[in-house]
């Protein structure tokens, strides 16, 4: 049994009410998925672009880094939105897009992925998951011009495992692989995320994302310019940003950046 990733496939599961407002392209290896659709919407493409691959020569991760993306294992896509919110406002994309992703797994039979702000799925404990929203902000306008929503899923581990840099904290979602599992896993996942987005303003998928944020409670270190201030995370506020407590009593919201868990 062969999971093969395709565009037929694709929309084979697409509910009929998306199919109108998604144009699919699916490529079987590309340097960057994030990467066509900034230039496809450069050159004017409309929102709702979905571009999938099955392998990424040059995956891009947050804070400059690289993806691991081997070919027919994981879900490498992206979409091509045009979002009306404040540019402050650009985190609930990514906070929906997680909620998606996780609301996708558990249409597949996945009963843990839990989310690790702000934008990490984790299964098993393992990072199975990650997203980077990249915005092309108009300041003559006050708006978006683009925004590009980036997904990577490792659906299966590689055969030859993941690389000695990553391997203790990367996991894969299955074990065995399952006919059409990944077409399936793109299309719940675009149907939950686009029924988020059409309201995004209205912040629907907070509360959801609040309940499956693993940090809540726990000793973290805010990391900035690569240095780490001890806190302890706090709560999820009504936008998704990160409510945490320094330990000089200090309180504050983080709306972006990067932390991690400190260990016992």
């Amino acid at each position: 049994m062969k999971d093969i990733l395709s565009c037929e496939g694709i929309y084979g599961f697409v509910p009929e009410s998306l199919k109108d407002g998604i144009k699919l392209e699916f490529y079987p290896k590309t340097e960057s998925t994030n990467s066509i659709i900034k230039e496809r919407a450069s050159q004017g493409e409309n929102e709702g672009l979905l571009v999938v691959a099955g392998e990424q020569t040059r995956g891009r991760g947050r804070l400059g880094r690289s993806f691991f993306s081997p070919g027919d294992t994981g879900i490498y896509m992206s979409l091509l939105l045009k979002p009306s919110i404040a540019p402050e406002d650009a985190v609930l994309i990514t906070t929906a897009a997680a909620v998606s992703v996780c609301e996708a797994l558990e249409k597949l039979g996945v009963s843990d992925a839990r989310i690790k702000w702000v934008n990490d799925i984790f299964v098993n404990k393992k990072k199975v998951c990650g997203i980077l929203t990249e915005g092309c902000f108009n300041a003559q306008k006050g708006c978006f011009d683009y925004a590009v929503l980036g997904v990577g899923i490792n659906v299966y581990e590689p055969e030859c495992g993941f690389p000695e840099d990553i391997k203790d904290i990367a996991g894969a979602v299955f074990s065995e692989e399952k006919e059409n599992l990944r077409n399936r896993l793109v299309a719940e996942f675009l149907s939950s995320f686009m029924n988020y987005y059409k309201n995004i303003n209205k912040k629907l998928h907070c509360p959801q994302y609040s309940r499956r944020c693993f940090v809540i409670g726990k000793d973290i270190y805010v990391i900035k310019n690569g240095e780490k201030t001890s806190a302890r995370a706090l709560e999820i506020d009504d936008k998704c940003g990160l409510l945490v407590a320094f330990e000089n009593g200090e309180k504050t919201v983080l709306n972006s950046g990067e932390i991690s868990i400190r260990l016992e």
